[in-house]
């Protein structure tokens, strides 16, 4: 059992930035990938980066490549995700998630198992 905790969510202005978290608890350690989706409402959950535990290699969305930045404190055993040059279409909510996907269902919200329970993130003047 794995339980997730995230925070840093707000309103931000366009352009500004958000830095989000995302707290593991539990076997965290069991699983090799923990990652980020969002949803907008009306939308479906969409992949927005993912990290991998043993070779530190990160993934991103075509429309969050060079803005948003995902990183990790093993440590900690949490997973950040740095947002700069935030536009209102960024404005969803932003769920971490922890799991063991093969490399082609990295960006799949099914081959994650545990999930947090969402920060809202909301971009507008």
């Amino acid at each position: 059992q794995v339980q997730l905790t995230e925070s840093g969510g707000g309103l931000v202005q366009p352009g500004g930035s958000l830095k989000l978290s995302c707290v593991a608890s539990g076997r965290a350690s069991s699983y090799t990938a923990m990652a980020w989706f969002r949803q907008a409402p009306g939308k479906e959950r969409q992949f927005v980066a993912a990290s991998r535990w043993s070779s530190g290699i990160t993934y991103y969305t075509d429309s969050v490549k060079g803005r948003f930045t995902i990183s990790r404190d093993n440590a900690k055993n949490t997973v950040y995700l740095q947002m700069n040059s935030l536009v209102p279409e960024d404005t969803a909510v932003y769920y971490c998630a922890i799991g063991s996907p093969i490399l082609s269902a990295l960006r799949s919200d099914n081959a994650y198992y545990y999930w947090g329970q969402g920060t809202q993130v909301t971009v507008s003047s």
